[in-house]
C-alpha cells in the first residue's frame, strides 16, 4: 500500500500533457523524410538542380541522421534531455529555415545535413524522457502512441507535400514544406520548457567525438561518389573518395575497438556484435530499409512520368503511407502464427506489392495499384517492428538501448545507400528519355530491385535460433 502511494507521488502530474510536446518532437524527423519526396520534382524544376542533387537532399539528410544518432541520445543523458530537446528544436527550425529560403542546391542539400543532424539530436530525448517520466503501469500505453506517431509521419508527409506546394501559401511552392516546421516549433519549445520534466541518466555514456567524425568521413566517402561519379562520368576524384571510404570505416572500427578496449563508450560497441544472429539481423536490417527509395522513385515516376501535380502523387501514393500506419496493429498476429519468420512474412508482402506495382505499370492497369501499394505499406508495417525484436532479442539486456540504436543508425545508412544506389538505377535506366513509359520501365526495374533486396533481408532475417511461434519477447 505504502509503495503504490509513493508511486503515485512520484507521477508527474503533467507527463500526459508533455507527452503531446515529445510526440511533435518524434513526429518532425519522419515526416521531413517523407513530405521531401512528394516536393522533388518542385524542387528540381525550381532550382534547375541535377538527378544527383535529388538524390543527396535524401541521402544527406539520413547519412548525417545516422551518424548522430546515438551521440544525440548520449548528449541527453550527460547534459539533460530537456535541455538537450530544446536545443535539437533549435537546430531544426534553423536548419528548416535554410532549407526553406535556399536558392541553390548546395544551400538546400546543406540544410538537409544540418537537419538530419538536429534531428538526431532532437529525436532520441522524446523516447528517453518518456522511459523517463511515466510509471511502469502507464508506459506501454506512452510507448504504444510514440511507436504510432511514425505511421502517423507517413501519413502526413506524402499528403502535406502535396497539398501545400498545391495551396501555394503566399507564393511559397514547395519552400512551405520546410517552413511548415517554423510554427510548430515556435508553439511545442515553449511548451516543452513548460511541461517537459528535464531528465537526466545517473550514468550516462560519455561522447565519442573521434568515432563520429571517423564514420562521418567513411559514409561521406562512399555515398557522395555513388550519387555524383554516376552523372559525371566517373572523374578520378569520385573513384579516389571510393578507395579511401574502405581505409577509413576500417580506421572507424579499429577506433571503436581500441575505445571500448581502454574502457570508454564506443557509438558501436564491438563487443555487441559477439552476441549471435546480430550481425546477421543488422544485414537484414540493411537489405530491409533499401525500400525507403521507393518513396523516392515512384514520386518521381507519378511527376515526371504521368505528368501529376505534386498534391495528386501525393494522393496516389497514399495507400502504401495508410497501410505503413496499420500494419504493426497485426504485426503481433503475425508473429504469433510465423514466429520467427514473421519479419521475412512481412518482407514477402512488401515484395509482392513491389512487383505487382512493376507488373501493372508495364502493363497499363492503373486501376489496380492502390492494392498493391497498400500491401507494400502493410508488409513494411508487419517487418520493421518484428525485425527490430530479432536483432534484439539475443542482446543482454543492459545492451538492449545500444542495440537498438545501432539497427536504426543501420536503417538510415541503407536509405542513404538506397537513394545513392536505387535512384542511381533508376535514373541510369531512364536516361535522358522525357515519355510516360520510359519512366514506368526505369521505375519497374527499381521496384523489381528493392523487391531482391527485401526477399534477401527477408533469408537473412528467418533467425534460426528465434522462437517457431508465440508472442513478441
Amino acid at each position: 500500500m505504502n509503495h503504490a502511494l509513493n508511486t503515485q507521488a512520484r507521477r508527474d502530474p503533467r507527463r500526459w500533457t508533455a507527452l503531446v510536446v515529445l510526440l511533435a518532437g518524434a513526429f518532425l524527423p519522419p515526416l521531413d523524410f517523407f513530405i521531401v519526396n512528394v516536393a522533388l520534382p518542385s524542387i528540381r524544376a525550381d532550382l534547375r538542380a541535377s538527378a544527383a542533387v535529388m538524390q543527396l537532399v535524401i541521402s544527406g539528410y539520413a547519412t548525417a541522421y545516422a551518424v548522430m544518432l546515438v551521440t544525440g541520445g548520449r548528449l541527453g543523458d550527460l547534459y539533460g534531455r530537456r535541455n538537450i530537446f530544446l536545443i535539437g528544436m533549435a537546430g531544426f527550425a534553423a536548419s528548416s529555415a535554410l532549407c526553406g529560403w535556399a536558392s541553390a542546391a548546395p544551400a538546400l542539400v546543406m540544410g538537409r545535413i544540418l537537419q538530419g543532424v538536429s534531428a538526431a539530436i532532437m529525436a532520441p530525448q522524446a523516447l528517453a524522457s518518456i522511459n523517463a517520466i511515466f510509471p511502469e503501469d502507464e508506459k506501454s500505453k506512452a510507448l504504444s502512441l510514440y511507436a504510432m506517431t511514425f505511421g502517423l509521419a507517413s501519413m502526413a508527409g506524402l499528403f502535406l507535400g502535396g497539398t501545400l506546394i498545391a495551396l501555394d501559401i503566399f507564393g511559397l511552392g514547395w519552400r512551405s514544406i520546410f517552413l511548415v516546421n517554423l510554427p510548430v516549433i515556435a508553439i511545442a519549445a515553449p511548451a516543452a520548457l513548460l511541461l517537459v520534466k528535464d531528465t537526466r541518466s545517473d550514468r550516462p555514456s560519455k561522447l565519442d567525438v573521434g568515432g563520429a567524425v571517423l564514420l562521418a568521413l567513411g559514409l561521406f566517402a562512399l555515398i557522395a561518389p555513388l550519387i555524383e561519379g554516376r552523372e559525371q562520368g566517373w572523374p578520378w576524384w569520385a573513384l579516389a573518395m571510393l578507395a579511401a571510404a574502405v581505409p577509413l570505416l576500417l580506421a572507424f572500427w579499429r577506433f571503436e575497438r581500441k575505445l571500448e578496449m581502454g574502457g570508454g563508450d564506443p557509438i558501436v560497441a564491438p563487443s555487441l556484435f559477439q552476441a549471435p544472429g546480430l550481425m546477421r539481423g543488422l544485414l537484414a536490417a540493411l537489405f530491409f530499409y533499401v525500400v525507403a527509395a521507393f518513396w523516392l522513385v515512384f514520386s518521381i515516376y507519378q511527376q515526371g512520368g504521368l505528368g501529376r501535380t505534386p498534391f495528386a502523387a501525393g494522393l496516389a501514393i497514399l495507400p502504401a503511407a495508410a497501410g505503413f500506419f496499420l500494419g504493426p496493429f497485426v504485426s503481433g498476429r503475425v508473429l504469433k502464427l510465423f514466429g520467427r519468420y514473421a519479419a521475412a512474412a512481412g518482407m514477402g508482402v512488401q515484395a509482392g506489392g513491389l512487383a505487382a506495382t512493376a507488373v501493372l505499370i508495364s502493363f497499363g492497369a492503373p486501376r489496380f495499384l492502390f492494392v498493391a501499394l497498400f500491401f507494400i505499406g502493410v508488409g513494411q508495417g508487419i517487418a520493421l517492428p518484428n525485425l527490430v525484436q530479432t536483432v534484439v532479442r539475443g542482446i543482454d539486456k543492459r545492451q538492449a538501448g545500444l542495440a537498438a540504436g545501432l539497427v536504426n543508425s543501420t536503417f538510415q545508412i541503407s536509405a542513404a545507400l538506397a537513394a545513392a544506389l536505387i535512384g542511381g538505377l533508376f535514373f541510369s535506366v531512364l536516361g535522358s528519355a522525357t515519355d510516360a513509359r520510359s519512366f514506368g520501365h526505369a521505375y519497374g526495374i527499381a521496384a523489381l530491385a528493392i523487391a531482391g533486396c527485401l526477399l534477401i533481408a527477408g533469408w537473412l532475417s528467418s533467425d534460426p535460433a528465434g522462437p517457431t511461434t508465440g508472442s513478441p519477447p
